[in-house]
């Protein structure tokens, strides 16, 4: 049987839990850079999430979301709980779409996670202006498109240290 185009038929490994950790502290780091004000700039942190709920939802649960959150509220100085029950929502989101999600090429993939980027940014607008502050206009949807655009070269990038090597070494046991 051979596979489809747009297939790979390589097996992906477990996915290790410190390569999860790095990948989630580097989306931090990303997030605090002074770029993070720009409008096309995506959440990083929003974007690994919903990458590693998707893929490793046993690995990451919902307590992981809101801590990273908290933090990303302590970081920006946003409303307390802002981005932590957008990040909560959308895990919850992530994990219930993920077996769906995952039958269809990555392109499909990233018109899944559109609304849920749209909804994570929603919400947080959503608070801000429960507490007082004006509603920042129409732009701030452009950075979750971008999100979405980006799903695939992230993808990519967080599944490439999984695969198995294409040779096969008849010394190694798997």
């Amino acid at each position: 049987m051979q596979a489809s185009s747009n297939q790979s038929t390589r097996i992906l490994q477990p996915a290790r839990p410190w390569f999860i950790l790095f990948s989630i502290a580097f989306a931090l780091f990303l997030n605090l850079l002074p770029t993070r004000q720009w409008l096309f700039m995506p959440d990083w942190v929003m974007l690994t999430l919903c990458f590693w709920s998707v893929r490793e939802w046993r690995l990451i649960g919902m307590g992981s979301a809101f801590v990273l959150g908290i933090f990303m509220d302590v970081a920006n100085g946003a409303a307390l709980g802002q981005h932590a029950l957008a990040y909560v929502l959308l895990h919850y989101a992530a994990v219930t779409l993920s077996r769906r999600m995952l039958w269809f090429p990555l392109s499909q993939q990233a018109l899944h996670v559109l609304p849920l980027f749209l909804a994570v940014t929603g919400i947080q607008i959503l608070i801000r202006m429960l507490a007082g502050n004006p509603f920042p206009g129409g732009e701030q949807f452009i950075s979750p498109v971008i999100a979405a655009l980006l799903w695939l070269p992230i993808t990519l990038i967080l599944l490439a240290p999984q695969y198995r090597p294409d040779e096969h070494d008849d010394t190694r046991p798997i």
